[in-house]
């Protein structure tokens, strides 16, 4: 998938390096004009729409797993009282549930919270994982 990812990404930029040259500007108005094939439109959609299906690899924070279905469920409802700002997720790998939490790009962005995490539930621990795309707060955009 990542070779993919090279492939379309270099074509697209060697195909729109050709196209986009036919700019034109015009110093009356101080618009630039930009014509383009509708193709290079339709192929930028399609490079979106792939790379937005792609996993992210991040990290997350696992707090429990156990065979026991009801206990994982509880587990995950005292975390989501006690942090509510934070995602949790269940999953079932036999024959085990795992809890896990939290949606994080990198690993210090993921034991910063697993330190404050682990005040409630001490035997959490990070793990490596396929993860949403995390909202971006205020700060993160400056």
């Amino acid at each position: 998938m990542n070779i993919f990812r090279i492939i379309t990404s270099t074509f697209i930029l060697l195909f729109c390096s050709q196209i986009l040259m036919a700019q034109k500007n015009s110093a009356d108005t101080g618009k630039v004009e930009l014509v383009q094939e509708y193709k290079v439109k339709d192929l930028l959609n399609k490079h979106i729409e792939v790379n937005s299906k792609a996993p992210i690899k991040g990290y997350r924070i696992k707090i429990h797993f156990g065979s026991d279905k009801n206990k994982a469920k509880e587990v995950k409802a005292k975390f989501i009282s006690k942090f509510p700002e934070i995602a949790a997720y269940e999953k079932y790998d036999q024959p085990n549930f795992n809890i896990r939490v939290g949606d994080y790009r990198t690993k210090l962005e993921a034991y910063k919270a697993l330190k404050e995490i682990q005040l409630e539930f001490p035997s959490s621990f990070l793990v490596q994982d396929e993860i949403e795309m995390p909202k971006l707060s205020s700060e993160d955009k400056k």
